[in-house]
């Protein structure tokens, strides 16, 4: 073989070496990233999700602010940075909805609680005179867009392990 058509070869071989290590990493993984496959676009990954969800007040269900208050969802953000939430909306299965208006710093959580009360940078309140979460329910959170951001089910209806 001549000395150019080894460079050629040595020049191709390379080049695809390094081809297949670029997309090695993606395939090997096997995590979706968010990609929102057979619409042609990716959805960003949130660093904000469902965190524990309290759907069974302690104590009795007497309908009084401090039992409507014992349950409540945990929304985290995992991030380093702040995320505004204003806009985002925190949903049940009966499409009862609560609608945030904070910024929620990196790192951090806070509580949305299902009475009333005063919000504050840890706890707020969607101000309702009923219960939201059932035994057998799904807490859905979504951005300001309405693009589902996370969700968590609970209950016998659901597959999977109870949260």
């Amino acid at each position: 073989m001549s000395r150019s058509a080894r460079r050629i070869t040595a020049a191709v071989l390379a080049s695809g070496a390094l081809v297949a290590a670029a997309a090695l990493p993606a395939v090997a993984d096997g995590r979706d990233h968010g990609r929102d496959h057979g619409r042609g676009h990716h959805a960003p990954r949130s660093a904000v999700v469902l965190g524990k969800v309290q759907y069974d007040s302690p104590g009795r269900d007497n309908g009084s602010n401090r039992s409507l208050n014992g349950e409540w969802v945990t929304v985290t953000n995992t991030g380093r940075h702040t995320v505004n939430l204003r806009g985002w909306t925190l949903s049940d299965e009966s499409h009862r909805t609560y609608k945030f208006d904070l910024r929620l710093p990196g790192r951090s959580s806070v509580r949305v609680h299902t009475g009333v009360g005063r919000d504050t940078r840890h706890d707020v309140y969607q101000d309702r005179r009923s219960y939201v979460w059932d035994n057998s329910d799904t807490a859905t959170l979504r951005d300001a867009h309405g693009h589902k951001v996370d969700s968590k089910s609970w209950g016998h209806r659901h597959h999977g392990p109870r949260r």
